[in-house]
């Protein structure tokens, strides 16, 4: 097991959870690499560490980038605001406010440069594409893409060492099943932070985006989400 080594994209959230959790059930021994990018608060970077600490991760880096230089997202720009409440919900067809200009193939890039120092050839990312807000980059498209391109752009891939492979394991699932896949492999979900918006004191607003999709998803699981919400 000490040499099947995993970088694991992990941003504090239930879905990046719940693939760290995978990755090492499947006997991975992981990376977990969390970024400090501008986002509007801190309190995922948190969460982040904690999960990590819990999941028993072999080393957790926090890597800090300024995506908020470039702003054009409501998440880093904090004169955008962040919808709460749609009504088209997981259904538009117009990507969200939410989307960070390029965040996943940034991210990617990190990962695949740390795997490659690993002598790593597995990454694990949490996107999902059925219950999402319509982000172009949690594709299986954009993933198979990047893959092909993680192969062609190494040293470790040219020299013939290894091939790598990008791990969507949440991929196809629902949040529902993401959430009860978590919880059988013993995620504490408590841990987790989601919200786009929490407030001062760290509650989810549970109007977001990403508060309603996760609260859907306990709710068809048929479990209670352990974490704080403002009450209004």
């Amino acid at each position: 097991m000490a040499d099947k080594k995993a970088v694991v994209l992990l941003s504090g959230g239930l879905d990046s959870a719940t693939t760290l959790a995978i990755a090492h059930d499947e006997g991975f021994r992981c990376y977990a690499l969390t970024f400090r990018y501008g986002q509007r608060h801190q309190r995922e970077i948190e969460a982040a560490k904690k999960i990590a600490n819990f999941l028993g991760a072999a080393e957790h880096r926090i890597i800090d980038i300024d995506l908020a230089g470039f702003g054009g997202s409501a998440l880093t720009d904090s004169s955008i605001e962040v919808p709460k409440d749609r009504a088209d919900l997981g259904n538009s067809a117009q990507i969200p406010s939410t989307y960070v200009p390029a965040r996943n193939t940034i991210f990617l890039s990190y990962a695949l440069a740390w795997a490659e120092v690993l002598r790593a050839f597995d990454i694990f990312i949490g996107v999902n594409a059925t219950d999402y807000s319509g982000y172009p980059d949690c594709r299986a498209e954009f993933i198979a893409a990047f893959e092909e391109t993680a192969n062609l752009a190494t040293a470790a891939a040219v020299q013939h060492k290894g091939r790598y492979r990008i791990h969507t394991p949440i991929m196809d699932m629902t949040k529902a099943q993401i959430i009860l896949t978590g919880t059988k492999l013993g995620v504490d979900y408590f841990l987790t932070h989601s919200c786009y918006d929490p407030d001062e004191r760290g509650r989810s607003c549970g109007r977001c985006d990403s508060c309603r999709l996760r609260l859907k998803g306990f709710a068809e699981a048929g479990l209670e989400d352990p974490i704080e919400y403002v009450k209004e």
